[in-house]
């Protein structure tokens, strides 16, 4: 077994133990894996282990990584692209083309323009609007009280389907202190779905907090340094 298809291996046990110590169904998260930095050859190894969904951050690095394993399959499926990092306007049709998913939706002008540039014949799009939990004021996304009316707004437009909610918390050791924001992010999904939001995805938990995200109702963990290794920066400074 590679490296990486054994800490595959290990996150995969770590989702499925919080899953259960949480009382959920067991395969009711999501894992994406989150392959920015690393080449083809270490996503390759995780397509061997049996991961189709990848999570990329810089947008002409994964279009070379999208281009470089276009006929990579698992189970007969192609690879499932999803967008994570902070997307500018003049790089959102790129993304409309070749994704299968964003979840750094952080504002509407920039789903109205993916809703406008997702090509003719492809399926919907399908988006998270990004929440700024922890109210940084580095960090992208909305401010919860600003959450319904976005949703509605984005819900509303061609081409996309609103799927849930996405957060990047502000980094936090303690495990009780990681699960405030975590909280509150499932209270936020919550009164979506009880508006009438037809929402399914809560995208949030990494690999210092995925237990607490999951046990706060995450459907999606977006997790890299624990399966691929520390990254190196040094091409994106």
């Amino acid at each position: 077994m590679s490296t990486i298809a054994s800490h595959l291996d290990a996150v995969l046990s770590r989702i499925a133990q919080a899953t259960a110590d949480a009382a959920r169904p067991a395969g009711s998260v999501q894992l994406l894996a989150v392959s920015k930095t690393f080449g083809p050859d270490a996503v390759r190894e995780a397509i061997a282990a049996g991961q189709r969904a990848f999570g990329e951050n810089y947008v002409q690095e994964a279009l070379d990584k999208i281009a470089a394993l276009a006929g990579e399959t698992v189970d007969g499926k192609p690879l499932e692209w999803h967008f994570i990092g902070p997307l500018q306007s003049n790089k959102t049709r790129p993304v409309a083309e070749h994704f299968a998913w964003v979840h750094s939706v952080d504002r509407l002008k920039i789903a109205e323009r993916l809703s406008a540039q997702r090509p003719a014949g492809m399926p919907p799009l399908q988006v998270c609007l990004q929440v700024n939990i922890s109210g940084e004021a580095t960090k992208s996304g909305v401010l919860p009280a600003e959450v319904p009316g976005t949703a509605r707004a984005i819900a509303a437009l061609p081409n996309l389907t609103l799927r849930g909610l996405m957060a990047i918390p502000e980094p936090e050791d303690d495990p009780v202190r990681q699960r405030a924001p975590l909280r509150a992010m499932r209270e936020l999904f919550d009164a979506l779905r009880a508006d009438g939001l037809a929402l399914d995805t809560l995208s949030m938990g990494m690999s210092g907090d995925l237990e607490a995200a999951i046990a706060e109702g995450a459907t999606m963990v977006r997790i890299g340094t624990a399966i691929f290794g520390a990254r190196d920066y040094g091409s994106h400074a």
